[in-house]
């Protein structure tokens, strides 16, 4: 099975990169950005039973993948 991961940051925690990445942005003339917010893309392939992967992708993100006091993640299926 593979699934894809997503870990940003929650919404009341301060993103410094995403801030730098709209300043950025809005210096080279794209005023259309109205926010910019920075988060990890994994793609993760896993063996065994398909059944069991859900509960040990959760877990995989919250040990390790995922920082859970600051971060959100969101794993889908692929």
């Amino acid at each position: 099975m593979k699934a894809r991961i997503y870990v940003t940051l929650k919404p009341d925690v301060l993103d410094p990169q995403g801030k730098a990445v709209f300043h950025s942005l809005q210096e080279l003339g794209y005023r259309e950005v109205a926010d910019v917010r920075i988060g990890r893309f994994l793609e993760i392939e896993l063996k065994g039973e398909p059944a069991d992967a859900r509960q040990r992708l959760d877990e995989m993100c919250r040990r390790l993948l995922a920082n859970p006091v600051i971060e959100d993640f969101r794993v889908e299926p692929s």
